[in-house]
């Protein structure tokens, strides 16, 4: 098994990428926005951390994180996150054997993508990659048409402009 080493920077930022296990042709976390996000908000109200950036894809999330100064457990807000959201669905996925033996639902992959955000250029490129996804992966034409991002925020709060990133045809020509 392999030994990951995660870092630990009490009152760091970190980019996440968390994914469904049975991602091919899954709507689930779009489906359950509502739910995911009163997850997300519970487990913020007992563990505080700032969302700095946050997509939902229909298979898998990317989010850019702050923690509060002397606290570095990113782990366990995840578990939260992941546990508190697969209790509330009803038990309709496949499981496997062994996740039938450790007690464990079928929704998420065990593991997740995490990056410490090392310097302001870090953050700018992984905030800049959370909001773009949508067009990325072909969701939209246009990132201000995807509705479970902060990207709206970041248009209200005058950081980026409302046609941020252009448009579907322009990321395939190169215009971007």
């Amino acid at each position: 098994m392999p030994n990951y080493r995660r870092a630990f920077i009490p009152g760091g930022t970190w980019f996440f990428t968390v994914n469904l296990l049975q991602r091919h042709g899954s709507d689930l976390l779009v489906r359950e926005i509502d739910l995911l996000r009163n997850t997300v908000r519970r487990v913020r109200e007992q563990h505080p951390f700032r969302i700095d950036a946050w997509v939902v894809l229909p298979e898998h999330l990317h989010c850019v994180m702050t923690l509060p100064p002397g606290d570095s457990d990113f782990s366990l807000r995840w578990r939260l996150i992941k546990s508190g959201f697969s209790r509330a669905l009803p038990k309709t996925e496949r499981r496997s054997e062994v996740r039938k033996a450790a007690g464990e639902r079928g929704i998420w992959q065990r593991h997740y993508w995490e990056h410490l955000i090392r310097d302001d250029e870090d953050y700018r490129r992984h905030v800049d990659y959370v909001h773009m996804n949508p067009l990325k992966h072909g969701h939209v034409k246009r990132v201000q048409d995807w509705p479970y991002s902060t990207f709206h925020q970041y248009v209200e709060a005058g950081i980026y402009p409302v046609d941020w990133c252009g448009d579907e045809e322009a990321i395939v020509r190169g215009d971007e």
